[in-house]
């Protein structure tokens, strides 16, 4: 092979790695989720995340979220490709993926007060000619845990009974007083009988 063709050879294999190297190193790559959310405790919360880039994926893209709470470079408590989750997070933790492997949501249950955190999604994937690439939210969500709302019960009061029993006393007395009534009148006109029987032996000795 000549000179002028191996120069020429070398020079496309340099620009093809340039070419290579600027679609490998490409800035165009990033996660959007939320800045803040709130749930109560007892409840679950979904973190919702879309993530985008420039690269050309392999035939099996192998998209692996991860989940960081605390800081950008916090401790992984969660990971799609790996079997163990956190001990704080066990059966706690569940990712939903969209058909087209750019958006999903991570959700955590049965939440409790230390969840309340910063927590970042990590993105993995499988690229033609890249390689593995992986990228990682830069602000994180931050999670807010606020008190579960505490049904109170109160002990049912007996004033609603003792006013049904008052109405039902204060109802009854009137037929308490009838009987009474009788009496007394009964008494009065037995001792009206025997005053007047009284007064008309007298009158009827006087005259005799």
């Amino acid at each position: 092979m000549g000179l002028f063709p191996l120069l020429s050879l070398l020079l496309l294999l340099s620009r093809l790695q340039a070419g290579s190297s600027a679609e490998c190193d490409t800035t165009n790559y990033g996660i959007k989720q939320p800045d803040r959310l709130s749930a109560s405790e007892g409840g679950s919360v979904r973190i919702r995340f879309s993530f985008y880039h420039d690269w050309q994926l392999a035939p099996d893209p192998r998209v692996s979220v991860a989940l960081r709470r605390t800081g950008f470079h916090g401790e992984v408590i969660y990971n799609s490709t790996q079997p163990s989750i956190h001990k704080d997070y066990k059966k706690r933790i569940s990712l939903e993926l969209s058909l087209g492997q750019k958006s999903g949501s991570l959700q955590i249950s049965n939440l409790q007060e230390k969840d309340g955190n910063l927590y970042f999604c990590r993105i993995q994937v499988e690229t033609l000619r890249c390689g593995k690439r992986s990228w990682q939210a830069l602000a994180g969500t931050e999670l807010t845990i606020t008190p579960a709302l505490k049904m109170t019960t109160t002990a049912p009061t007996t004033t609603g009974l003792s006013v049904l029993e008052g109405n039902r006393s204060s109802a009854s007395s009137p037929r308490s007083v009838e009987p009474v009534v009788i009496v007394t009148v009964a008494n009065t006109v037995l001792k009206t009988a025997i005053l007047g029987l009284i007064l008309y032996l007298r009158w009827k000795r006087s005259k005799g």
